[in-house]
């Protein structure tokens, strides 16, 4: 798939910089020194790894609203903090995702971000106990107690993780994709499954960042969300072309395991041009929703970046 995506935007530049942000106030905020080497455990599964899409959706978001996410001012900014502590709980909640879906009684990996997963390399108890402490870790970051985050803010962001991470999101469809091993799945079901497990977690990076500096205006709120409806559906659409496109090597997990596994997909559904082509539209969908935003192509080029980076992904 091709999707040319030109302006002026530097979107290699902007990213760097926004993921050396998150990564240094993730570094800063596991500790190593947890208990019995569960710190340990926890910044293997979390730091130095992935591709970060969740919260660089929430500071692409956060800039689109007028966010100032420019190093020398984000100590000096409310909004700028909340931005970035909720870019870093998003990816804390996808680290124990991953920790937790890995595992035997789940998915049964053996590879992760190129490296071995968190049991295979701490044992099973140590991984169950690393994914329970980086979801409870999250909420720590949306929650300071320095007064430095308006409470309503807090609330906000709180709440929206809670529900996107839970039965409603993405605990929910992860018990619908294992309940639907050999089963077979028309495509509305299929659309549902990945809105809760996969698709969830992303709209609610972009509503975090929305809402960072306090309540955006109902247009803006329901374009991004729309937006990022359209962007989670693609984002699951490529991963399982690429689960038959990749290698592991590649992909930096295994490769062909849905199919092993006998689990329903987009491309099992419906081949892989048709897989193709709604990949595509889906993109074009998530586009035409910034259009809608009322905002200016600038300030939403990180967004079309990111939408870009989906479709385009090798991994």
């Amino acid at each position: 798939m091709n999707f040319p995506f030109s302006n002026n935007f530097n979107f290699k530049a902007w990213s760097e910089a926004r993921l050396a942000q998150v990564e240094q106030v993730l570094k800063q905020g596991i500790d190593a020194h947890a208990p019995a080497g569960l710190g340990e455990a926890m910044r293997y599964a979390a730091l130095d790894g992935g591709k970060r899409l969740r919260p660089l959706l929430v500071l692409a978001a956060a800039e689109a609203v007028g966010v100032d996410l420019e190093a020398a001012t984000v100590s000096d900014q409310p909004s700028a903090l909340a931005a970035l502590r909720a870019a870093c709980a998003v990816e804390l909640i996808h680290a124990y995702s991953l920790v937790h879906d890995d595992m035997p009684c789940m998915d049964n990996d053996v590879l992760r971000r190129g490296k071995p997963t968190v049991h295979v390399k701490y044992g099973e108890a140590q991984a169950l106990l690393a994914g329970d402490a980086l979801q409870a870790l999250a909420f720590e970051f949306l929650t300071p107690q320095d007064g430095s985050t308006d409470v309503n803010v807090q609330a906000a962001q709180v709440a929206l993780l809670a529900r996107a991470s839970g039965y409603q999101g993405m605990a929910g469809g992860q018990a619908i994709d294992l309940a639907s091993v050999g089963v077979p799945l028309n495509e509305a079901q299929l659309r549902q499954m990945h809105r809760l497990k996969t698709g969830a977690l992303l709209l609610c990076s972009v509503q975090l960042g929305a809402v960072s500096a306090g309540k955006p205006s109902t247009l803006i709120f329901d374009a991004f969300t729309q937006y990022a409806q359209a962007l989670g559906l693609a984002f699951q659409v490529v991963d399982d072309i690429l689960d038959v496109t990749s290698d592991s090597a590649t992909l930096g997990k295994t490769a062909g395991k849905d199919a092993a596994a006998d689990k329903p997909t987009y491309v099992s559904l419906m081949g892989l041009e048709q897989a193709q082509q709604l990949a595509a539209k889906l993109y074009a969908e998530s586009l035409a929703a910034l259009d809608a935003s009322g905002l200016n192509t600038t300030a939403t080029a990180a967004l079309r970046a990111l939408a870009t980076q989906v479709v385009q992904r090798k991994n």
